[in-house]
């Protein structure tokens, strides 16, 4: 029964996923990107939504390439102070 969606019989779903919208800006407004965590699979998908709310494109991603990702769009750690600034700034005063 793996490949249904749905259990033939009693109709629940056979897999669980987590859905999230992600509405765009500028010239992109009206649309949107729709990102489902397909959990059993461990997989991402990722489809472009239009205004008149039609997916255009689709794209899934493994956890690894999922991972990446994440990475590439999560704003850049902040920069702490080493030690040795710590040291120039008491230096300074």
């Amino acid at each position: 029964m793996a490949r249904y969606r749905y259990c033939p019989w009693c109709a629940a779903p056979q897999r669980k996923k987590l859905v999230e919208f992600f509405v765009g800006v500028d010239q992109d407004a009206g649309r949107a990107i729709r990102v489902s965590r397909y959990l059993p699979e461990r997989r991402v998908r990722f489809s472009v939504w239009d205004e008149n709310g039609r997916a255009r494109a689709a794209v899934s991603l493994d956890e690894e390439e999922a991972a990446r990702l994440a990475a590439f769009v999560a704003p850049p750690p902040e920069r702490r102070p080493s030690v040795l600034d710590d040291l120039r700034a008491l230096v300074r005063r």
